[in-house]
């Protein structure tokens, strides 16, 4: 039987074309006075990783001060999805010859934020932080060894269905007495916190407790005749609605799992996160212990040719410590290690180690043999993990180390790259042995 699609192009050529959808809100004012505004871009994504961040290749979408970013969204996911059942017809120049286009969603990129309302997420506070996995547990469940060792390994993961039943399931909780403190833990125990639906949580909880409210000179409502009357408002809310129409509607996007499809955002997470707050440590020190002139000497003396930026300004570095943004911190992460060796404590120092070697890994925008790249970054996780766990028992650690390395490479590369302790994998040795000749003795 022929494909449905040859009759609907009339025999054209058909491309699919994947879009990157950016989200995320901005000032609508030239001056820094904030003037929020939401709004929405589009990249093709089959265009050149050197293209992409191009200007003339990024088309605005949407904007607006006063729309959700989900009902900018609900425009842009109906006119996606027409595309892509209507198809665009255009002219290839190169084969001189009309054509199909089928444009679908490959990524929704904002920051994290963004995307953690994008996903229905409560955000990096929760209990369970992760908007791609049910990682985590409470403060006290991840001071424990085995809550600080899970941490470190992938949770299972969410799914567009499960979080879609959460949310139904606290619009439920809503309804029942003392709502307010169950539709809570329910966020707390989930890590799932819908902004679309949101207004109708709220609505229900604050109708139930009037309803629920002493008054003198007034019989007090029954518990099913509150549960009545707050089923008759949602239903008012819902307006003919169904409860999915009103939740989150990129849960329900075809060929998209809003969990997965939302890349993490480094610029924010590293740069503007973990190097930022480092760095605002590190400056802290070398401040108190009258050490600063001595770090912008050796900053403005450093060699540059490595760098890929043009200037690392000591004097404006040391000078505005803490107003710095993400190229500065990009270029101190690579170069701090060799500035402060005998400055900080030795704990902040194996600190910029770790974060160099982290910089260095994310910062790729073409990875030419991801099987090494996998076995180095797998490589760093582990160390870096391990750092607190074998602490003090070098031998023992590093062997525990290579065995926990020996797992992860045989979990990536199968029966290829099973490897034990005598036989190392030729992968870990293109990938670690130059740098680890300890781990490479300990194998």
């Amino acid at each position: 039987m022929p494909n449905p699609l040859r009759e609907k192009s009339g025999g054209r050529m058909i491309y699919t074309v994947p879009l990157i959808v950016f989200m995320d809100d901005v000032s609508g004012n030239i001056s820094k006075q904030w003037n929020k505004h939401h709004v929405v871009y589009m990249s093709n994504a089959l265009l050149p990783r050197e293209m992409l961040d191009q200007e003339f290749t990024i088309r605005f979408i949407s904007g607006s001060p006063h729309a959700s970013p989900m009902e900018l969204m609900q425009g842009i996911k109906d006119s996606i999805e027409k595309a892509t059942d209507d198809g665009i017809i255009a002219f290839d120049v190169k084969h001189q010859e009309e054509v199909m286009l089928i444009p679908y969603n490959l990524i929704v990129a904002s920051d994290n934020p963004m995307q953690a309302e994008e996903c229905s997420h409560g955000g990096l506070r929760c209990n369970y932080f992760c908007r791609t996995c049910k990682v985590g547990g409470t403060t006290a469940e991840k001071k424990t060894d085995k809550g600080y060792s899970d941490i470190f390994k992938s949770g299972d993961l969410r799914t567009p269905e499960d979080t879609r039943a959460c949310i139904k399931r606290q619009i439920e909780l809503s309804k029942l007495s003392g709502g307010t403190d169950k539709v809570n833990k329910s966020v707390s125990q989930t890590g799932v916190r819908d902004a679309t639906s949101t207004a109708i949580v709220n609505r229900l909880l604050e109708l139930g407790k009037a309803l629920g409210k002493k008054t003198a000179g007034k019989p007090t409502m029954s518990e099913a005749q509150v549960t009545a009357r707050l089923e008759h408002e949602l239903e008012s809310l819902l307006g003919g609605r169904s409860v999915d129409d009103c939740i989150n509607l990129l849960l329900r996007i075809r060929g998209l799992d809003v969990h997965k499809d939302t890349p993490t955002e480094i610029l924010h997470t590293i740069l503007l996160g973990v190097v930022k707050y480092f760095w605002g440590q590190t400056a802290y020190i070398l401040d108190k212990g009258h050490l600063l002139k001595k770090f912008q000497c050796r900053l403005e003396s450093v060699e540059k040719d490595g760098l890929n930026s043009p200037t690392l300004s000591a004097d404006y570095i040391v000078r505005y410590k803490g107003g710095l943004v993400g190229k500065h911190f990009k270029s101190l992460a690579q170069v701090m290690p060799y500035l402060i060796y005998d400055l900080v404590p030795r704990s902040v120092l194996d600190g910029w180690v770790m974060i160099g070697r982290l910089v260095v890994l994310l910062w790729h925008t073409l990875i030419e043999d991801t099987k090494s790249y996998l076995v180095r970054a797998s490589f760093f996780l582990l160390t870096t993990h391990n750092q607190r766990r074998f602490t003090g028992r070098p031998f023992t650690r590093n062997r525990r180390l290579s065995q926990h390395f020996c797992t992860v490479c045989a979990k990536y590369f199968g029966d290829e790259a099973k490897i034990s302790l005598s036989t190392p994998s030729p992968y870990v040795y293109q990938a670690i042995r130059p740098s680890y000749p300890l781990l490479d003795r300990v194998l």
